[in-house]
């Protein structure tokens, strides 16, 4: 399974700073950490990036690459200006993180896609929301699907995500992006990729209970078809489930817990996962 290692974020208490004052350390540490611990691409999160975008863009991608030469990385902001001048430095190819089902969303980032060649994640989601269940995320994968043919982007770029949502506010949708997995595997031949944004499922959640949630919910999504996860790669729990060495989860109670509350089977509750 591709592992995307999801710390080189604006959000970061020691990034975020880094990235606004020019100070290459703390990134490229970050960066070195991250494949040292095995991600095979790095996220490079810049989110809106509203002030100084594309400037802002280069010099992290430059700096990332400084430190981790011949490492891909998945460049994700809301700026399309941003992510261009992303991609023109990328040394390696790249990943748009992402577009959607939205059609503006498509027309942005679908030209950059076919412009620069990156692979690129298509959340499913409309200009309606987030997809309710599993047979609405097909629907919004069968339309990026669509827009890429019509862009004429090869569709074996595209990795589909279903977009987790958090346990702790919407326990069903767990299993119904899971479902989605699964279902997304049988609308092409070849089958294409999938992603998930794996901290999503824990947003909100207590620390302690955030690494064996992601993991138990690894064991679950991987043998549905799931291809790379945007992920916490210094999390060792998490990190046994991605290169299946599995054999000590199997007697992990935290583990035991975590899957009876994704499946639906016990209602959420943190001291429960204690």
């Amino acid at each position: 399974m591709l592992v995307i290692g999801e710390r080189v974020n604006v959000m970061g208490s020691a990034i975020g700073p880094a990235m606004k004052g020019r100070e290459p350390g703390p990134i490229q540490k970050m960066a070195r950490r991250q494949v040292d611990d095995g991600a095979d691409v790095l996220d490079i999160n810049l989110g809106p990036a509203t002030k100084n975008g594309p400037e802002t863009m280069e010099w992290v991608v430059t700096t990332v690459q400084e430190a981790v030469p011949g490492t891909r990385l998945c460049l994700d902001t809301m700026n399309p200006e941003a992510m261009e001048a992303g991609l023109k430095v990328c040394e390696e190819q790249a990943i748009i993180n992402s577009t959607s089902a939205e059609r503006a969303r498509l027309e942005t980032f679908l030209p950059l896609a076919k412009e620069y060649e990156p692979e690129i994640i298509g959340l499913a989601m409309t200009e309606a929301g987030v997809s309710r269940d599993a047979n609405e995320r097909v629907m919004a994968a069968t339309e990026i699907m669509t827009a890429m043919i019509e862009f004429d982007v090869p569709l074996d770029r595209l990795y589909l995500d279903p977009l987790l949502l958090p346990i702790s506010v919407a326990q069903q949708q767990a299993m119904e992006a899971l479902e989605s997995i699964m279902m997304f595997k049988q609308l092409n031949d070849p089958p294409l990729k999938t992603v998930v944004g794996l901290s999503n499922i824990y947003n909100g959640c207590p620390e302690h209970v955030k690494s064996p949630l992601a993991a138990a919910f690894l064991t679950l999504l991987v043998p549905a078809g799931l291809d790379a996860a945007i992920m916490d790669a210094d999390d060792e729990l998490q990190m046994s489930v991605a290169r299946a060495d599995t054999a000590s989860l199997e007697t992990d109670d935290a583990i035991e817990r975590s899957m009876s509350v994704l499946k639906n089977e016990t209602l959420y509750c943190d001291s429960y996962l204690d």
